[in-house]
């Protein structure tokens, strides 16, 4: 019996997600189970709801311009899926973490565009 369906055979596997540990290197406990402080009680608030700013920015990219989405409140999932419809849109790469997205290029327009028509609340910001 391997090790996979040991953890699946005691009805419980666990998130063994070494990047999401936070400094947690070995427990000895058999009942040890990590609780990620940050997305126990965080939830997505509603589009309607949610205050983003949409503006370009140029710093430590090595000159390539990004459009970068500030202000998202909810879960890194649901920001995931945000980046990932506006990526799709515009036809460019890109990542969503931390409560930011960036988006390859300027595409300002695009995706404010994009956002009002989905019902968030979004601006631009900056020059």
């Amino acid at each position: 019996m391997d090790n996979e369906s040991q953890k699946v055979k005691m009805g419980r596997k666990k998130d063994n997600d070494w990047k999401r540990r936070a400094g947690v290197v070995y427990s000895t406990s058999d009942t040890f189970d990590y609780n990620l402080d940050g997305e126990s009680g965080m939830d997505t608030l509603s589009p309607q709801k949610q205050n983003l700013k949409v503006m370009l920015d140029k710093k430590s990219r090595g000159g390539k311009q990004v459009t970068l989405v500030e202000g998202f409140i909810g879960t890194e999932e649901d920001l995931k899926d945000l980046g990932k419809l506006l990526k799709n849109k515009c036809g460019v790469g890109g990542s969503a973490k931390e409560g930011e997205i960036l988006i390859q290029g300027d595409h300002r327009d695009k995706v404010l565009n994009i956002l009002l028509e989905a019902g968030y609340k979004a601006k631009k910001a900056g020059g």
